[in-house]
């Protein structure tokens, strides 16, 4: 079981810096690459402004990061 968990792990872990990685700096954001600049919002504040790609990028984010920590929990309490 452990090691399925460990497995998990690496996965969880590879796809949330894939999915930090995606996202781009304050003015650039994926809707700067043709549908003008993000506004300065941030990603989770502001006018509800970004593209649907963006909102999706931030959505699968913070699931990847949710599942990271809670795939932690169980392996710390599992060892």
């Amino acid at each position: 079981m452990t090691f399925v968990l460990d497995v998990v792990q690496v996965f969880i872990s590879i796809m949330l810096v894939f999915l930090v990685l995606m996202h781009s700096g304050r003015d650039a954001g994926l809707s700067g690459f043709g549908m003008g600049s993000g506004g300065g919002a941030g990603p989770f504040g502001g006018g509800g402004g970004g593209s649907l790609v963006e909102r999706n990028l931030n959505r699968w984010t913070i699931l990847f990061a949710l599942l990271f920590v809670i795939n932690t929990i169980v392996l710390i309490k599992i060892s």
